[in-house]
């Protein structure tokens, strides 16, 4: 009876031992050098264990998919953008429209003030030259401008593209505005200080898009009755 008891437990242990060599065939041993995979951060930075790593959305843009704006998307203005991203991936409609509020602001005051300094580096040759031109014919005159800015709505874009590697961008500007000319004694010979005027205007800023210089310059400028 015991040799066969001895048998039975001999019997077992391969029974068990080639269970083992099946269960580690199957799922492999931890050696210390397995690829690690990185714990998923949450919003604060921290990694819990008890949650699943899931991909994070590639940032269009960076990886070969422009990130074209839902509000332009289906527009007329699409086709201008995609080619305007494909040649800059890194414009921004939110921005330039921010930015070009700010330089309609500037070239306007000092279109007024006859401040040809400020004028010159935010305006092509053209643009600058019909500017002084108007700018000396007033001073010739002996004249002075006023304009106050009393709003100025967001601006919108009118239309985009790309031509020989030069970005021309639209934007349609539409404030009130107090304009105001006195002739040398300083009377007033044009506008008033109580009447404000609704002035629309299409401005169209370009930008080369090899260049490393991120500013864009006025280029052409209408008024829209």
């Amino acid at each position: 009876m015991e040799g066969f008891q001895f048998i039975d437990i001999i019997i077992l242990a391969m029974a068990a031992g080639f269970v083992v060599l099946r269960l580690r065939s199957v799922l492999g041993r931890r050696t210390g050098h397995e690829p690690q995979t990185p714990p998923a951060a949450d919003n604060f930075g921290r990694s819990p264990d008890n949650v699943v790593p899931m991909p994070q959305p590639a940032r269009r843009g960076r990886e070969g998919v422009l990130d074209i704006e839902p509000a332009y998307q289906g527009t007329e203005l699409e086709a201008g953008l995609v080619q305007l991203k494909m040649a800059d991936p890194n414009f921004s409609v939110a921005r330039f429209l921010e930015g070009a509020a700010k330089a309609f602001e500037m070239i306007v005051a000092a279109y007024a003030k006859h401040d040809t300094d400020t004028l010159k580096p935010l305006v092509s040759d053209d643009v600058y030259a019909g500017f002084a031109s108007s700018i000396q014919d007033r001073e010739d005159r002996g004249e002075t401008a006023e304009t106050e800015l009393v709003v100025l709505k967001p601006p919108k874009l009118e239309s985009i593209e790309v031509v020989d590697g030069r970005a021309l961008v639209a934007v349609r500007f539409q404030s009130e505005q107090v304009n105001v000319i006195r002739d040398k004694s300083g009377a007033v010979i044009e506008g008033s200080r109580d009447h404000v005027e609704s002035v629309t205007d299409v401005w169209t800023f370009a930008h080369d898009v090899a260049s490393r210089d991120p500013n864009w310059i006025l280029v052409t400028t209408r008024s829209v009755e």
